[in-house]
């Protein structure tokens, strides 16, 4: 249990597309955290298994991911994590271009923090349009695909909201100051 001033803080760590590639930071990365979200593309069922050696994991499938994950994890995740409601799929496009369909999920049921990977491209932000919430692109934390930094977030919930975020290059290769991502920031 976590307390900052006294009141029970969440740390979640958030992660996308591994496409069965566990990355050898992966362990010291997410130890500590409350909550592990894997936004789809897992790869392989060991990838879920070692998460939740970590910590609790709730996943989605993605569209590389076969029958063993689809049976383990569902297309879209709804979850009620210290008091923040969040929604999960693994190809929700961005806030300038929602795929299919999510632009409706999103005003039907709003969440607070809304999760997605899929194009492997590290994006957070907060929006208001079509609703109010905290957009999460984790980017990628695997080898495939035509990313250059293998990233996680890991988020801090506090008092039912996001109070930080930090986003982790999971390869300690001075790609950190060339990527011109920032190292914390807050949702």
């Amino acid at each position: 249990s976590r307390r900052r001033l006294g009141i029970r803080l969440m740390r979640l760590g958030i992660l996308s597309d591994t496409h069965g590639y566990w990355h050898p930071a992966l362990d010291s990365t997410l130890q500590g955290v409350d909550t592990i979200l894997h936004a789809g593309d897992v790869g392989t069922p060991d990838i879920l298994d070692r998460l939740e050696a970590i910590a609790p994991t709730y996943a989605v499938y993605g569209n590389v991911d076969g029958t063993p994950i689809r049976h383990r994890a569902p297309r879209v995740q709804r979850l009620l994590l210290s008091g923040v409601r969040i929604m999960m799929v693994h190809i929700g496009g961005h806030p300038d271009r929602w795929a299919k369909g999510i632009r409706s999920m999103l005003i039907n049921e709003p969440p607070d923090m809304f999760i997605c990977g899929h194009s492997h491209i590290l994006r957070m932000e907060r929006i208001t349009d079509p609703v109010p919430l905290l957009y999460v692109n984790p980017g990628a934390a695997g080898r495939q695909g035509f990313h250059r930094v293998k990233t996680l977030i890991r988020i801090d919930i506090q008092d039912g909201r996001p109070t930080q975020a930090e986003v982790v290059h999971l390869d300690d290769t001075g790609a950190d100051a060339a990527s011109g991502l920032p190292q914390r920031s807050a949702p």
